[in-house]
C-alpha cells in the first residue's frame, strides 16, 4: 500500500480535500464546504487517505442509529489510485471505527452507476437491500448491508 496514511479531517484544507474526492466519485451528490461541515456536526467521521503527500481517497463513517445500531461506512478512492489496496485499508479503518462506536450492523451506499464500487462492496460481503432515487432526482442509489459472517 506504499505507506498509506489515513487522517481524520481537521481544518479547512483537509475538508476541501475530502470534498474534492467525494465530488469526483459521487458527482450527483456534490457537496459544498458547508455541507461537509454539517456532517461533522452530526458526528460523522470523515477521513482522508494519502500516499506521501498525495491525496488518494476519503471515507465516511456515519455513527450507529436505531435499535439495530446501524452505521454506514463508505470508502472512496480516486480512479488513478485504485487497485492498490487503498480502498480496503480505508474500509477496514472505517469498519473498525464504526464497531468502536457500538455498531451492530454495517451498511454502505453506492451510486448504481458505480460498477467498481458495487463490486468492491460485494467482495467484502455486502448484499443489496434497496435501490432508490431521491425525490426530484434521476440517479439511482444502492443501499447494501454487510452480511452475517
Amino acid at each position: 500500500m506504499n505507506d498509506l496514511r489515513i487522517e481524520a479531517v481537521a481544518g479547512d484544507a483537509m475538508l476541501e480535500q475530502w470534498r474534492h474526492v467525494h465530488n469526483v466519485i459521487v458527482p450527483p451528490a456534490a457537496m459544498t464546504p458547508d455541507d461537509v461541515r454539517e456532517r461533522l456536526t452530526r458526528g460523522f467521521r470523515l477521513d482522508n487517505a494519502y500516499v506521501g503527500d498525495v491525496l488518494v481517497g476519503c471515507s465516511t463513517v456515519r455513527p450507529p442509529v436505531g435499535e439495530e445500531a446501524v452505521a454506514t461506512v463508505i470508502a472512496r478512492v480516486l480512479p488513478g489510485h485504485r487497485g492498490q489496496g487503498h480502498g480496503r485499508a480505508l474500509y477496514e479503518a472505517g469498519l473498525a471505527h464504526a464497531r468502536g462506536l457500538g455498531a451492530a450492523e454495517i451498511e454502505t451506499v453506492v451510486l448504481a452507476a458505480n460498477a467498481e464500487g458495487l463490486r468492491f462492496a460485494a467482495a467484502r460481503g455486502f448484499t443489496e437491500r434497496e435501490r432508490y432515487v431521491l425525490d426530484g432526482e434521476r440517479d439511482e442509489w444502492v443501499e447494501l448491508r454487510l452480511g452475517a459472517g
